[in-house]
Protein backbone atom coordinates (compact mmCIF):
# COMPACT_ATOMS: atom_id res chain seq x y z
CA UNK A 1 0.00 0.00 0.00
CA UNK A 2 1.35 3.69 -0.37
CA UNK A 3 0.08 7.57 -0.18
CA UNK A 4 1.21 9.48 -3.06
CA UNK A 5 0.86 13.25 -3.74
CA UNK A 6 -1.42 13.86 -6.82
CA UNK A 7 -1.33 17.27 -7.85
CA UNK A 8 -3.65 19.60 -10.26
CA UNK A 9 -3.08 22.25 -12.49
CA UNK A 10 -4.76 24.96 -14.79
CA UNK A 11 -2.89 23.82 -17.70
CA UNK A 12 0.43 24.19 -16.59
CA UNK A 13 1.10 20.57 -15.42
CA UNK A 14 3.78 19.96 -18.25
CA UNK A 15 5.64 23.25 -17.20
CA UNK A 16 5.32 22.52 -13.22
CA UNK A 17 6.64 18.65 -13.48
CA UNK A 18 9.30 19.79 -15.82
CA UNK A 19 10.35 22.03 -13.17
CA UNK A 20 10.29 19.28 -10.60
CA UNK A 21 11.95 17.05 -12.41
CA UNK A 22 15.00 19.60 -12.81
CA UNK A 23 14.82 19.95 -9.33
CA UNK A 24 14.84 15.98 -8.02
CA UNK A 25 15.90 14.16 -11.40
CA UNK A 26 14.55 10.77 -12.91
CA UNK A 27 12.39 10.57 -15.50
CA UNK A 28 8.66 10.60 -15.79
CA UNK A 29 7.32 6.85 -15.75
CA UNK A 30 4.02 7.96 -17.17
CA UNK A 31 3.22 10.75 -19.25
CA UNK A 32 -0.56 11.04 -21.20
CA UNK A 33 -1.45 13.83 -22.82
CA UNK A 34 -5.82 14.27 -22.59
CA UNK A 35 -5.32 13.40 -26.46
CA UNK A 36 -4.28 10.05 -25.39
CA UNK A 37 -7.85 9.31 -24.24
CA UNK A 38 -10.71 7.71 -25.18
CA UNK A 39 -12.72 9.80 -27.86
CA UNK A 40 -15.70 9.64 -25.85
CA UNK A 41 -14.18 11.97 -23.10
CA UNK A 42 -15.13 14.99 -25.42
CA UNK A 43 -11.79 16.92 -25.00
CA UNK A 44 -11.41 19.85 -27.73
CA UNK A 45 -8.67 19.73 -29.59
CA UNK A 46 -6.88 22.73 -28.61
CA UNK A 47 -7.26 20.84 -25.22
CA UNK A 48 -5.22 17.33 -26.53
CA UNK A 49 -1.81 18.22 -25.53
CA UNK A 50 -2.99 18.97 -21.97
CA UNK A 51 -1.61 16.36 -19.40
CA UNK A 52 -3.64 13.84 -18.31
CA UNK A 53 -1.38 11.77 -15.98
CA UNK A 54 2.22 11.84 -15.64
CA UNK A 55 4.62 10.71 -12.75
CA UNK A 56 7.72 11.33 -11.21
CA UNK A 57 9.26 9.14 -8.85
CA UNK A 58 10.83 10.81 -6.11
CA UNK A 59 12.71 7.98 -3.72
CA UNK A 60 10.15 5.97 -2.80
CA UNK A 61 7.36 8.00 -3.34
CA UNK A 62 5.80 9.24 -6.83
CA UNK A 63 4.88 12.99 -7.38
CA UNK A 64 2.00 12.71 -9.65
CA UNK A 65 -0.24 15.38 -11.70
CA UNK A 66 -2.36 16.09 -14.57
CA UNK A 67 -4.39 19.37 -16.34
CA UNK A 68 -7.47 19.59 -15.24
CA UNK A 69 -9.78 17.93 -17.39
CA UNK A 70 -10.93 20.22 -19.80
CA UNK A 71 -14.13 18.86 -20.79
CA UNK A 72 -15.36 19.39 -17.05
CA UNK A 73 -16.41 22.72 -14.92
CA UNK A 74 -14.05 22.20 -12.44
CA UNK A 75 -10.64 24.63 -12.35
CA UNK A 76 -8.18 23.79 -9.59
CA UNK A 77 -7.57 26.90 -7.32
CA UNK A 78 -4.37 27.17 -4.76
CA UNK A 79 -6.28 25.33 -1.59
CA UNK A 80 -8.39 22.53 -3.00
CA UNK A 81 -5.31 21.43 -6.30
CA UNK A 82 -4.42 18.87 -4.71
CA UNK A 83 -5.77 14.89 -3.45
CA UNK A 84 -4.10 11.90 -2.09
CA UNK A 85 -3.46 8.92 -4.09
CA UNK A 86 -3.77 5.77 -2.07
CA UNK A 87 -2.92 2.28 -4.10
CA UNK A 88 -4.55 -0.58 -1.90
CA UNK A 89 -3.22 -3.90 -2.67
CA UNK A 90 -6.43 -5.69 -4.11
CA UNK A 91 -10.40 -4.43 -4.60
CA UNK A 92 -11.81 -5.83 -1.19
CA UNK A 93 -9.52 -3.27 0.53
CA UNK A 94 -9.88 -0.55 -2.04
CA UNK A 95 -14.16 -0.79 -2.00
CA UNK A 96 -13.52 -1.06 1.81
CA UNK A 97 -11.68 2.18 2.01
CA UNK A 98 -13.48 4.40 -0.36
CA UNK A 99 -16.71 3.80 1.37
CA UNK A 100 -15.66 4.85 4.87
CA UNK A 101 -13.61 8.02 3.10
CA UNK A 102 -16.90 8.64 0.92
CA UNK A 103 -19.12 8.00 3.84
CA UNK A 104 -20.26 11.61 5.09
CA UNK A 105 -18.58 13.02 2.44
CA UNK A 106 -18.76 13.54 -1.91
CA UNK A 107 -18.03 10.63 -4.45
CA UNK A 108 -16.67 12.56 -7.45
CA UNK A 109 -16.35 8.91 -9.45
CA UNK A 110 -17.51 5.71 -8.00
CA UNK A 111 -14.65 3.07 -8.09
CA UNK A 112 -15.16 1.34 -11.41
CA UNK A 113 -12.77 0.08 -14.29
CA UNK A 114 -11.01 2.55 -16.02
CA UNK A 115 -9.88 2.68 -19.80
CA UNK A 116 -6.33 2.70 -18.53
CA UNK A 117 -6.81 -0.72 -16.90
CA UNK A 118 -6.93 0.25 -13.20
CA UNK A 119 -10.13 -0.23 -10.64
CA UNK A 120 -10.35 3.12 -10.12
CA UNK A 121 -12.39 5.85 -7.56
CA UNK A 122 -12.14 9.62 -6.04
CA UNK A 123 -13.85 11.40 -3.22
CA UNK A 124 -13.49 14.25 -0.69
CA UNK A 125 -13.78 12.79 2.85
CA UNK A 126 -15.91 15.12 5.46
CA UNK A 127 -13.04 17.14 6.03
CA UNK A 128 -12.49 18.61 2.37
CA UNK A 129 -9.49 16.49 1.78
CA UNK A 130 -9.68 14.71 -1.85
CA UNK A 131 -8.65 11.06 -2.32
CA UNK A 132 -8.06 8.82 -4.97
CA UNK A 133 -8.16 5.34 -4.85
CA UNK A 134 -6.09 3.32 -7.52
CA UNK A 135 -5.75 -0.63 -7.92
CA UNK A 136 -3.61 -0.91 -10.58
CA UNK A 137 -4.10 -4.54 -12.72
CA UNK A 138 -2.22 -7.29 -11.89
CA UNK A 139 0.93 -8.10 -13.51
CA UNK A 140 0.68 -11.04 -16.43
CA UNK A 141 3.63 -14.05 -16.27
Amino acid sequence: MTLNTYLTFRDTCREAFEFYRSVFGGEFSTLQTFGDGPPDMGVPDEAKDLIMHVSLPVGDSILMGSDANPAADSRPIVGNNFSISYSPPDRDVADRAFAALSDGGEVAMPMAEMFWGAYFGSCTDRFGIAWMINVEPPLSD
